[in-house]
């Protein structure tokens, strides 16, 4: 795993179309792209949200939701969710109110018309957990291990909530139950539960409030501009800086880790086009150092992705051999 540093980093990773949907290498470099820094851009695609949806089934199926399938939306409000309007939305991960929440994430712009603004953020939460850890190994431990509630109540003959119950903004493989700070030294979370317009009602035993101090203190992280990676999504238009050799007719699909990387937007105006859908996997259940690391929350879901990562990884006879 690795950390994107915006202010340092000038690439971000970036992999080709063509080479994705025309080899299993081209694949293979995606995947690890996405494992390691949990997020991943796609150059030289069609403006097409028949190409974006081939695209994404490249790495596995796409999870249907309550918002269908593959998702083609605009501001319209046609489903009562944020994403739905012009409004700016601070970095926050998605499905938090799902017991397993959606794994990866893609976006792409098909169109942009009559306005401006709608700069896209990516704020990744393995860093700002370890930031966390630095400031307050006693904060880290409160979002650890106390369960919050979550629920998707805002469209008719929808009340979602986890099947589980309540889950903690930070997930971890050992469930961080620490003594004391020593274990904690080296330790980060596995998933980031994170978004205040879906948390529900806290319990009012035990005391919440140690958790709203903590909160306070990883939502003043979140608002770090240094930890912040804004890009605006321009399709027909290359990005000054990172698409110089994209011709005027494509664009880049962005693809991230929901598990890990926190998402949002700046304000716009005019009429926005926007494509994706999420993958029922999630690319952080992966040790490049050995095989995938397993838990309950990454063996029942996340099949799919472990099998296709192994096979172009190992290769097929080498995964029988093992088994």
């Amino acid at each position: 795993m690795s950390f994107f540093d915006p202010r340092k980093d000038t690439s971000p990773p970036t992999v080709s179309y063509a080479d994705v949907m025309s080899s299993q290498d081209g694949l293979k470099v995606w995947i690890e792209l996405i494992c390691r820094y949990g997020f991943c851009f796609v150059e030289g695609c069609p403006i097409d949200p028949v190409a974006t949806e081939e695209l994404l089934k490249r790495i596995s199926y796409i999870r249907h939701t309550h918002y269908g399938g593959f998702y083609d939306f605009t501001s319209d409000l046609a489903l009562k969710d944020t994403a739905y309007t012009e409004v700016a939305l601070e970095p926050h991960t998605d499905t938090t109110y799902f017991t397993d929440p959606a794994g990866l994430q893609m976006f792409h712009l098909l169109s942009h018309t009559g306005g401006g603004g709608g700069y896209s953020i990516l704020l990744d939460g393995f860093r700002a957990a370890r930031r966390l850890l630095e400031y307050s190994p006693e904060d880290f431990r409160v979002l650890c291990n106390f369960e919050v509630p979550y629920h998707a109540s805002g469209n008719e003959g929808i009340s979602i909530t986890p099947s589980i119950g309540s889950s903690p903004v930070l997930r971890g493989r050992l469930d961080f139950n620490f003594k004391d700070d020593s274990a904690l030294t080296s330790i980060l979370p596995y998933q980031i539960r994170w978004n205040d317009s879906d948390r529900g009602d806290m319990p009012i035993y035990p005391s919440p409030l140690p958790w709203y101090r903590a909160a306070k203190l990883w939502r003043d992280i979140l608002k770090d501009p240094d930890l912040e990676y804004r890009f605006q999504l321009q399709p027909g238009t290359a990005l000054s800086k990172l698409d110089a050799d994209i011709s005027s007719n494509m664009l880049r699909y962005q693809v991230f880790d929901n598990w890990r990387m926190l998402h949002g937007r700046s304000e716009f105006t005019g009429a926005r086009r926007m494509c994706g859908g999420y993958s029922k996997i999630n690319p952080h259940a992966f040790s490049f150092s050995s095989l995938p690391i397993l838990s309950d929350q990454n063996v029942v879901n996340m099949d799919d992705f472990q099998s296709q990562w192994k096979i172009l990884s190992l290769g097929s006879r080498e995964i029988l051999e093992r088994i």
